[in-house]
């Protein structure tokens, strides 16, 4: 029996129990959210994350990282660092976006080392097994994708990224829209191509319920990603990105009648002024499916420093109602990143994630933002130290030739004031 289906009889677990403790929540809720889909939590029972997490509605907004081998010489330890610096910086979960090397080693080494849920995107192995053993990612049948599929689940990944709504159809409608950067998403792309190649239809679209299946038996929580997402900001809400989220809305409710744990991957660009009507409408068209988004990066004209695009992009996402940051960093369409950079991009998504539970009113989230207000006043570093959403970043600080407030020395202008306050007759 699925955790959905635990829930939806009214059986609770340790793991609900768990998950509601740490999120401040009833359980009964909690439970009730997970049987309609509201909530999904990542768990497969080959993995068993010591730090499960619950992603959707009415929990705290949640940050995912992104590592992985991406050529043939690629170090699985330098990967590893990277795995380390990511959940050092407190990320939620980590997806394993491997596309060459030996792709089963990493992985297995990863969900060893992951303590958090961990996702894939099997459709990059899928395609790059193709190449090594038949010649070309055009050869591949769709059983050697389910072979890939199923050996990932084994292995104990807990979600997974799928473009099953990708269709046909949409070409067209994206030729039609003269999107300014087409197809950005590699794993649509590979699909497409495979599609167009053949002549047939998407296999993860047409064969959805033997990708049911499999997820359901290993307790996989599906991640549908839109192969249509935007690349730039001018191609936001094009009909092809909307077309092909009505599709996705159709696999929510297969997914769950299915009893099989779903969220939906989003947008990449999107601009401000649209962040919220995109949330809105898959939340509308996915009957509230928690959404895990792309940043989303919300101007094109920053590279370099595409974690605080992102971030800015995020939090607005997450005001609106999106549940998980997919983090970007700052080697975001210009390099490969570092560990560096994976560690400042999820730092900055974990900024944003919380503004975003400041808007949404999240338990605890103005407390934490009053108690460092309070040690500020109190001139208290070891308590800011302690407070801080990047404690090493402002021990940094405080240990520099220049320490806190050793400019400012009696013209601090808390100290000052508070000499007058303190005289005042009233209370605040």
């Amino acid at each position: 029996m699925s955790l959905m289906e635990m829930a939806q009889k009214g059986q609770e677990i340790p793991l609900f129990t768990l998950i509601a403790q740490n999120e401040q929540m009833n359980v009964q809720l909690l439970m009730e959210q997970v049987a309609n889909g509201r909530i999904v939590i990542p768990y497969n029972s080959h993995h068993q994350p010591k730090r499960p997490q619950g992603f959707g509605l009415g929990l705290s907004t949640k940050v995912s990282a992104s590592i992985g081998l991406a050529a043939d010489e690629d170090s699985l330890t330098d990967e590893l660092f990277k795995v380390d610096e990511a959940i050092r910086a407190g990320t939620n979960a980590i997806m394993d976006l491997s596309t060459a090397g030996n792709m089963d080693e990493a992985r297995q080494a990863i969900i060893k080392r992951v303590p958090l849920p961990l996702g894939t995107l099997p459709v990059y192995q899928a395609f790059a097994e193709a190449v090594h053993t038949k010649g070309s990612a055009l050869a591949l049948e769709p059983e050697d994708f389910f072979k890939v599929m199923e050996r990932q689940a084994a292995d104990g990944v807990d979600f997974m990224a799928l473009h099953s709504a990708l269709h046909s159809g949409l070409f067209k409608t994206a030729k039609e829209d003269r999107r300014v950067l087409n197809l950005v998403s590699r794993g649509g792309s590979l699909l497409m191509g495979w599609m167009l190649f053949h002549n047939k239809e998407n296999f993860l679209y047409t064969m959805f319920d033997r990708v049911l299946e499999i997820a359901k038996k290993y307790e996989v929580t599906l991640s549908l990603a839109d192969g249509m997402r935007p690349g730039a900001g001018a191609d936001s809400l094009c009909r092809s990105q909307v077309e092909e989220l009505v599709v996705l809305g159709e696999l929510v409710k297969r997914s769950r009648q299915a009893g099989v744990q779903i969220m939906i991957k989003g947008p990449g660009h999107t601009p401000p002024q649209q962040i919220a009507t995109t949330v809105q409408l898959e939340k509308q068209v996915c009957e509230g499916a928690p959404y895990f988004v792309f940043g989303p990066v919300s101007t094109d004209v920053a590279p370099g420093y595409d974690e605080i695009t992102a971030a800015i992009g995020g939090a607005m996402a997450g005001a609106a109602g999106a549940d998980i940051l997919c983090y970007v960093t700052p080697a975001e369409h210009i390099a490969y990143p570092n560990a560096q950079d994976v560690y400042r991009g999820v730092v900055a998504a974990r900024i944003a994630a919380h503004v975003a539970d400041l808007a949404k009113g999240y338990p605890g989230a103005d407390s934490w933002d009053l108690q460092m207000s309070q040690a500020r006043r109190e001139q208290n570093v070891e308590a800011q130290k302690t407070l801080a959403l990047d404690q090493e970043r402002l021990t940094d600080f405080h240990s520099s030739e220049k320490p806190f407030c050793q400019k400012c020395e009696k013209g601090c202008a808390m100290a000052v004031a508070g000499e007058f306050f303190l005289e005042l007759p009233w209370e605040c």
